[in-house]
């Protein structure tokens, strides 16, 4: 029976837990949550997070355990659902409900994958609140090493899923946020000026964690929001910042699953790639443009999409989100997509690019420096920021909070800079300065390397082939150094977002679990080619 250890019990872990019995080999396997509790993750943890921060990811999304989502929302009770203020009637596929709830759900699918497993002949151990410091590879297998003490137990595979990394949180510290992660839930923040960089989800739910402690929003029965400030909290003042000061978009409708591409399919672009590095980005920007073309011929002319190329197309695509007020855009935005949503009606250029994001991933590790830098400073954020609309319910909160007069957004430019002071942060931004008493990093992850590992030992067993990133299979296993081929697979995302960098969700982390399960089955042979990720 092989041994294998699951270090991080969050979706990736859940996952990858899940597989391996799918695939009905029994294994002895050991789980490691540092985490009071095993089987929830961060992101839907109750002490990372608060009853108003939305998931953005609905059940019809969710890739299934033993019941679907929406199946595990109509079990539970009227009165433990309205604790959450949901509706049980008005339950449905498409709803985005706060991430605590779904954490519930995958701390009661993991509780079942622990009973099942054991009634088909697997060992389980499940460690919570356990931090996993140290791994070794050593003759052949894995050694562990938790809270500083060495682990009896020897491994055949070790699986790196501990998620999304943030800095730790200094207690001592209230006045700056590394991170909405990092003990924002738990701090007591004055009515004051507060500046939150980002202007996605994340920035939008820091947000929402700070007003909540000063004031509350009510609904109508006809969707309308409004915030209430309590009395004595007028100096709360807020502002969003980016370097563009534009507000992502609301969540659209599509058909899901997603249907087939007709142009620039896998294919296709697999043959580009195969034709070489020189000239890849605009060869396959000449498939995106066809694949819109040949769904959404009216978009593509009004913004002239045959005159441009990869570099121009971003600037034609956030036009006129830029131009525009940001929240009288957002206004106008929500109303057109609810109404889409009620006709069930799909924007063809914008399903497109939903579908396009992963297709086109693959040529990152591909391209050349100088293509590396144009992809992420142009097409990777229209992907990004296409996949990454949120929830109707956020922007309706935003736009009370701006009726409210509580918010405000800033366009910072590229040329910005941030001093982070004891009792202040302060940003300068064209020629103006600017200063808030408590400030918020919401910036969101950052790719990691090789020497991020918090695992002192194995960080030094990679640093010996010389390589800044982890050379991976398909099945996420490590290829090298020769001791550690397939002994570790990372699973872990930061470490991914490299040559995958729109490597995110629950629908990514069920197919790192199961290809993971598959390598106990079959190590996969193919490298993963890696370059290194231009941060701009």
């Amino acid at each position: 029976m092989k041994k294998i250890a699951i270090i991080g019990a969050g979706p990736t872990g859940i996952y990858t837990f899940f597989s391996l019995l799918k695939n009905q080999i029994p294994l002895s396997i050991s789980l490691y949550e540092q985490a009071r509790e095993a089987g929830v993750g961060m992101p839907y943890s109750n002490e990372e997070n608060s009853r108003m921060m939305l998931a953005n990811i609905a059940s019809i999304e969710i890739p299934p355990i033993f019941l679907t989502y929406i199946d595990w929302l109509r079990n539970q009770s009227e009165s433990h659902l309205a604790r959450y203020g949901v509706d049980r009637d008005s339950l449905h596929v498409r709803q985005f409900l706060p991430r605590i709830l779904l954490g519930e759900y995958f701390r009661d699918q993991f509780l079942e994958l622990v009973e099942q497993a054991k009634k088909q002949g697997f060992e389980v151990e499940v460690h919570e609140s356990c931090k996993v410091t140290d791994l070794e590879i050593a003759s052949g297998q894995v050694k562990l090493w938790a809270e500083g003490k060495s682990l009896a137990q020897a491994f055949d595979l070790a699986v790196i899923a501990t998620g999304h990394v943030w800095p730790d949180e200094d207690p001592s510290v209230r006045t700056f946020f590394p991170s909405p992660w990092s003990g924002l839930m738990e701090a007591k923040i004055p009515a004051c000026q507060i500046g939150i960089l980002g202007t996605s989800l994340s920035a939008i739910d820091a947000a929402m964690a700070v007003v909540v402690q000063h004031g509350t929003f009510t609904e109508s029965e006809d969707k309308q929001i409004q915030f209430h400030l309590d009395e004595g909290q007028e100096k709360l003042n807020i502002t969003l910042m980016s370097r563009s000061g534009i507000l992502p978009e609301a969540d659209f409708y599509c058909p899901i699953p997603y249907e087939p591409l007709n142009i620039a399919t896998e294919d296709a672009v697999e043959n580009e790639i195969a034709a070489g590095s020189d000239g890849l980005l605009d060869r396959v920007f000449k498939l995106i443009v066809k694949e819109i073309e040949s769904v959404d011929p009216g978009w593509s002319e009004r913004i002239s999409l045959r005159s441009l190329d990869a570099d121009s197309f971003p600037e034609a695509w956030f036009a006129d989100r830029k131009e525009n007020d940001p929240f009288r855009w957002a206004e106008s935005n929500l109303i057109e997509v609810e109404r889409n949503k009620r006709d069930r009606r799909t924007v063809p250029w914008r399903y497109s690019i939903l579908r396009l994001h992963e297709v086109v991933q693959e040529i990152v590790p591909h391209l050349n420096e100088q293509d590396a830098k144009r992809f992420n400073a142009g097409l990777a954020r229209v992907f990004i920021d296409n996949y990454a609309a949120i929830p109707s319910h956020s922007i309706r909160r935003l736009l009370a909070l701006r009726e409210a007069g509580i918010i405000n957004i800033a366009a910072l430019g590229t040329e910005y800079k941030m001093e982070v002071k004891e009792r202040q942060t302060v940003i300068f931004s064209q020629g103006e300065r600017y200063e808030y008493e408590v400030f918020i990093d919401a910036r969101g992850q950052k790719p990691l390397k090789t020497k991020d590992l918090p695992f002192p030992t194995l960080r030094k067993q990679l640093e010996t082939t010389g390589e800044d990133i982890p050379d991976v299979g398909k099945d996420y296993t490590l290829m090298a150094p020769a001791c550690a081929r397939g002994r570790i697979a990372f699973g872990a995302l930061p470490y991914l977002m490299h040559d995958q960098p729109f490597v995110q969700g629950l629908t990514v982390c069920a197919d790192i679990g199961e290809a993971i399960a598959n390598a106990i089955v079959e190590p996969a042979s193919h490298v993963r080619k890696r370059v290194p990720f231009i941060e701009l």
